[in-house]
């Protein structure tokens, strides 16, 4: 008897195990679908099985996306960031002074950026394509640079503009990055003050800024235990690795190699 009531126990466990399973196999496929609906950029998503039975869906790269390399490059690394992240700028090595890379450092004294690696090493010889995308999560200042950088794009200059805002990074939502100082980083890039200003105030990309967050939520980013910089390692397109959080040089250069081969 006893013997039977174990049984049916573990029985009844594996039931609700795979119902349970079931119903957020379902949830994630109605997320997809809502946007698919939606008709935004994931008409063709990247979909890829994640540890807890989810599904992980990426909007596609398209020509909409800040890039750098070789679109035909053998992998793709998509990154959602968001300006205002002291992590996101730590990655970047841009500020080696930083209060983030000391708080890295602290737990690992060998923590490196993997940023310079992937732009001076990867993306240069051919073998990865970079994507920023924004997840502009921590606040209005965090939005309106998002704006301001695509802003800065129009003339050409979204890189040098994206360098300057990782290396001025003020606290967030303290006034570093206010209208007026972002109209001030564009004037010293050397950009038509009087064509950002108008992209700018007239909010011409903040429909793009808050479709992008959205789908970084699609894709997990401000999921439980996730944050920025988030990154999706694509080979022929699909996700075969992840960058999870300012992880060190030394685990992200692995799963380069590896995607890579």
């Amino acid at each position: 008897m006893l013997r039977l009531l174990k049984l049916t126990r573990k029985k009844m466990q594996n039931n609700d195990q795979k119902q349970i399973a079931g119903a957020i196999l379902v949830v994630g496929i109605l997320i997809a679908g809502a946007i698919l609906l939606k008709g935004s950029k994931l008409s063709n998503p990247i979909t890829v099985p994640t540890n807890n039975n989810g599904v992980t869906v990426l909007a596609p790269v398209t020509n909409e996306d800040r890039t750098l390399g070789d679109k035909n490059a053998k992998i793709t690394i998509v990154v959602y960031e968001d300006f205002q992240c002291p992590f996101c700028g730590a990655i970047t090595g841009l500020d080696p002074n930083g209060e983030a890379i000391a708080y890295l450092k602290q737990s690992d004294p060998n923590w490196t950026p993997f940023m310079p690696e992937i732009l001076n090493n990867y993306v240069k010889n051919g073998d990865a394509q970079f994507v920023y995308r924004d997840y502009a999560f921590l606040g209005p200042e965090s939005v309106k640079s998002a704006e301001a950088a695509r802003c800065a794009g129009d003339q050409g200059k979204f890189w040098e503009y994206h360098d300057y805002l990782y290396s001025h990074q003020n606290g967030e939502n303290k006034g570093g990055f206010a209208d007026a100082n972002l109209k001030s980083f564009a004037k010293k890039i050397g950009l038509n003050s009087t064509d950002f200003d108008k992209c700018l105030d007239g909010g011409k990309y903040t429909q793009a800024v808050a479709d992008s967050t959205s789908e970084g939520n699609v894709a997990g980013v401000g999921g439980p235990g996730s944050g920025t910089p988030k990154g999706f390692i694509l080979r022929d397109g699909q996700i075969v690795s992840m960058i999870n959080g300012a992880e060190p040089l030394s685990s992200v250069k692995p799963k380069i190699d590896a995607a890579l081969k």
